[in-house]
């Protein structure tokens, strides 16, 4: 069972759904060559990709190209369905770093065959996350700066002030489709700067205010 932690409090949340959004960043989506959505692109890791502060990720023997992608994570306090974007965050218990990893070859052989792409972003480890600050810690989510490092290099440094669809939006969204339950988390998209990483590469994402996450590649 993986569990999601507030810091400085004793409850811990047993984690559920892990809800992603693709292409929220206008620069990533330049980066990548792909169309700007509409509506949000959503994708789901399993519960049991995360690994926290110090774990190793592994690469599966069936990609040689795996990429990071840095993000604000949100945790689901209190659940429901069709949550008006005016009352989202207040459903939100806090705030956390995550690193969505992205087999990036094979996500793209299966976007070329038209097939789901769980096996791209679902596998074990795939998704290293840190504990959570309390919502009332972060004035202002969409306000934050997210910057990620490989073996000290710094390869992503974006804002969630630049996110095409706003957390309140998003959330709404997706309690129209999934009801929300306390421990979802909610993966709200990476800026631009995305990239490879090998055996023995340290990784380490960073959001102002929110924490710091560091893992290493096995």
């Amino acid at each position: 069972m993986k569990t999601a932690r507030l810091k400085g409090e004793a409850k811990e949340y047993r984690i559920g759904k892990i809800l992603c959004i693709g292409r929220n960043y206008a620069d990533h989506i330049k980066e990548l060559g792909n169309e700007t959505p509409e509506r949000p692109v959503i994708f789901m890791k399993p519960a049991s990709s995360v690994i926290g502060e110090g774990e190793e990720i592994v690469i599966p023997p069936y990609s040689s190209d795996c990429h990071h992608e840095a993000e604000l994570a949100l945790l689901i306090g209190t659940g429901g369905s069709n949550i008006p974007a005016a009352e989202a965050l207040g459903h939100l218990a806090g705030y956390g770093v995550a690193i969505d990893l992205t087999l990036r070859d094979v996500q793209a052989e299966q976007k070329k065959k038209g097939l789901p792409w769980e096996i791209a972003k679902g596998f074990d480890t795939a998704c290293p996350l840190s504990d959570f600050v309390p919502r009332d810690q972060v004035p202002d989510p969409q306000a934050l700066n997210i910057t990620l490092s490989v073996n000290g290099v710094k390869r992503q440094d974006g804002s969630t002030g630049l996110m095409i669809h706003r957390i309140p939006e998003l959330v709404s969204y997706l309690s129209s489709i999934f009801t929300l339950e306390p421990g979802d988390l909610v993966l709200t998209g990476t800026p631009a700067g995305v990239g490879p990483i090998k055996s023995g590469d340290r990784v380490v994402a960073e959001i102002t205010g929110v924490g710091r996450l560091e893992v290493s590649v096995k």
